[in-house]
């Protein structure tokens, strides 16, 4: 029930400070004007961060939850508040932010909150430092779309209350209660269409707030020591996923780390034709699921989380290099060198990163394999059969994937030819490792049934990252935004052409077509769908046409008779032919 109160008490001080400080804001011209390298396109209130930690600050007053080093934290993330307001103000050199954020960052490490992710005491002081400048700073680097880092910010402090509640810290997760009510009043005026932006002030006190709140987390209490290095990271994975994401790119195009830009990954999506309020929707599904995963480690055994989060980390660099992919509006232009190097190297490291991919997804189907054979805890015998026999099935693997030709292909455009060659090198593979193994224990020990499972997960694994550009592309094609100018259009022709010119036409949008289904004369085909677009028998064509104000129909074979062709004209439609030429 107190934690009910305090997220219930703190949005309702949150909003009503809220409102006064974007009425003063406005008032006195406090306001981010639109730029190049920013998203807004309309001047908006500042100094939202003075409803956050004003928020939270009186929050903690009222409840004053009794948890050592809470008021440090306040302490602390005030004073880079108070740096914040005052480059929101005047503009702060970045230098000079980082000097108080690591003044800040030392001042907690002194008294002893710390991040025990090893041995050394010197080493987790230092990781300790690294990890509050860093969320600190990839919070406010989020902090680049209406709703998008408050929105961050509260499903986080959410992850937090619920992994402090398995620990029993009942006082931890007030103060994450706290946090969120503070969070979720400001992002009622800060989503789509923000009227206020929480400024520097804000983004710095969250996030170092955020990364101390993870400093206090009772780490002894749970089951496995992977939760003390997992939990924290997946809480908080979005910010330094963006955070990765932005860095690397700038470097590669040649521009500043600190360098401001409309590169980040909600941009990203916007560019692939998503909404802006998808974009931030997106980017909150994604991190849900990933502190979701984040109380789902304290809770599970270490030797399926082995199994689990390599996936979930393959899975965010395929997403990863994807929108890296996307061409962005950056500000300025890369140098001519490093655009030539990017691109001499391209091809080369483009296979390196399938290789190394590759050898982490052999080692992890042949895990999992034993995972799905052997119920943890493993039979000591079968930990050492894997630990000798890893080596030998990454061998025989990558050099029938060498020799079967799954480095031939380009991920973007895999189809079912790609699949068979992936298929028969993994039999291959499977195959080759199991002549190697049997022998060697005098076929007695390993298990047949590993290798079967193991092939199963290699072809689902490999087959998987090879299709998931084109998975993201549909998924994001679906979504997408159509252009105002694009015009509603039917297809005559649900066969081979008609399925080439539909999923043209779906990752072309300069085409301005929405295709809204097929006619096709073959009643078998009736309320089929093919690229999801479903196809009509001819007689559904008037309703179509007065449903969507269709005006023009793509013919896509080149054999339909002109007596057909007037008869669609006699519609009313205007008839466009679909044509490939070869001279």
């Amino acid at each position: 029930m107190q934690l009910v109160v305090a997220l219930i008490v703190t949005f309702l001080i949150a909003v009503a400070l809220t409102i006064a400080v974007r009425t003063f804001a406005r008032r006195r011209g406090i306001v981010a004007k639109p730029r190049q390298d920013r998203w807004h396109q309309e001047p908006t209130a500042l100094l939202g961060g003075v409803a956050i930690c004003g928020a939270f600050a009186i929050g903690y007053l009222l409840f004053a939850p009794a948890v050592a080093g809470a008021r440090l934290i306040l302490l602390a993330g005030t004073l880079l508040f108070a740096v914040g307001v005052v480059d929101d103000l005047i503009q702060v050199k970045p230098y000079v932010k980082l000097v108080f954020q690591l003044v800040a960052a030392a001042g907690i490490v002194y008294f002893r909150l710390v991040l025990p992710w090893t041995t050394s005491t010197a080493i987790n002081d230092l990781l300790t430092i690294f990890w509050l400048v860093g969320i600190t700073n990839a919070i406010n680097l989020l902090d680049n779309m209406d709703g998008l880092a408050g929105g961050i910010a509260f499903i986080a402090c959410l992850s937090l209350m619920i992994t402090f509640q398995l620990s029993g810290q009942s006082g931890e997760a007030v103060l994450a209660m706290l946090l969120a009510g503070a969070v979720l009043g400001f992002l009622v005026f800060n989503f789509h269409p923000a009227s206020i932006f929480m400024g520097d002030g804000g983004a710095l006190f969250l996030g170092f707030v955020l990364g101390g709140l993870s400093l206090v987390s009772d780490y002894g209490r749970s089951r496995n020591l992977a939760a003390v290095f997992l939990t924290p990271v997946l809480i908080l994975l979005l910010p330094i996923f963006d955070t990765c994401l932005v860095t690397v790119t700038r470097k590669l195009s040649g521009r500043p780390a600190s360098q401001g830009g409309r590169d980040h990954s909600s941009h990203r999506l916007v560019a692939l034709g998503v909404s802006e309020r998808q974009a931030v929707l997106t980017m909150y599904v994604v991190a849900a699921f990933s502190g979701g995963l984040a109380i789902v480690v304290r809770l599970i055994g270490t030797e399926v989380l082995f199994a689990l989060i390599p996936a979930f980390a393959v899975a965010f660099v395929l997403v990863g290099v994807y929108l890296g992919k996307v061409r962005i509006e950056a500000e300025g232009a890369a140098p001519p060198h490093a655009v030539i190097n990017a691109i001499a190297n391209f091809s080369y490291k483009r296979r390196v990163f399938e290789i190394l991919l590759d050898v982490v997804l052999v080692v992890l189907a042949y895990y999992g394999a034993y995972l799905l054979r052997f119920d943890p805890p493993f039979p000591p015998m079968q930990i050492r059969i894997f630990a000798q026999t890893v080596p030998l099935v990454i061998v025989a693997q990558m050099l029938f994937f060498l020799w079967g030709g799954v480095y031939s292909g380009i991920w973007s455009y895999v189809g079912m030819d790609d699949l068979i060659v992936i298929a028969r090198s993994v039999v291959g593979g499977t195959a080759a490792s199991a002549c190697l193994i049997f022998p060697l224990y005098g076929y007695r020990g390993p298990s047949g049934a590993v290798f079967v499972l193991d092939a199963l997960l290699l072809l689902v694994l490999i087959g998987g990252t090879r299709a998931s550009f084109r998975l993201l592309r549909s998924v994001i094609v679906r979504t997408r935004v159509h252009h105002p100018d694009s015009k509603p259009v039917v297809i005559y022709g649900a066969g081979d052409a008609g399925a080439i010119l539909v999923r043209e036409l779906m990752n072309n949008p300069s085409y301005r077509y929405v295709p809204i289904g097929f006619i096709d004369d073959d009643k078998r085909k009736a309320g089929r769908l093919l690229h999801g677009c479903r196809i009509f028998p001819r007689a559904k064509l008037p309703d179509l046409i007065r449903a969507h104000g269709v005006n023009d129909i793509l013919i896509s074979s080149a054999k339909v008779p002109e007596s057909v062709l007037d008869d669609l004209r006699g519609f009313g439609l205007r008839t466009r032919k679909m044509s490939i030429h070869i001279e």
